[in-house]
């Protein structure tokens, strides 16, 4: 049984960062492509970035050059770094484990407001 658990959410202001993190448990963590997706109120749920089992980064273009996803394989925990937070990003963010069947976390609140 794969499960999700994502930390780090919380209120920020406009410029702000923050660090979500998204540890995994019961299956090979190393071995599958992680991701970020997030959902606004009233909107759909939107991919972010993802990072391939071998480290590759891909974003949104809403993202890029603002977030960094990274991983550590010896944690089995995947990273979201955002910097320069817009009004924009206020969202819950969900992990999701890529595989012959996706996982999803439980998601976590980000909101940026002043």
């Amino acid at each position: 049984q794969v499960q999700l658990v994502e930390s780090g959410g919380g209120l920020v202001q406009p410029g702000g960062s923050l660090r979500l993190s998204c540890a995994a448990s019961g299956s090979i963590f190393s071995m599958n492509s992680m991701g970020w997706y997030r959902q606004a109120p009233g909107k759909e749920r939107e991919w972010v970035a993802t990072i391939t089992s071998g480290g590759t980064p891909a974003y949104a273009s809403s993202v890029k050059g603002r977030f960094t996803i990274s991983r550590d394989n010896t944690k089995n925990t995947v990273y979201l770094q955002m910097n320069s937070l817009k009004p924009e990003d206020t969202a819950v963010y969900y992990c999701i484990m890529f595989g012959s069947r996706n996982y999803w976390g439980q998601g976590t609140q980000v909101t940026v407001s002043s």
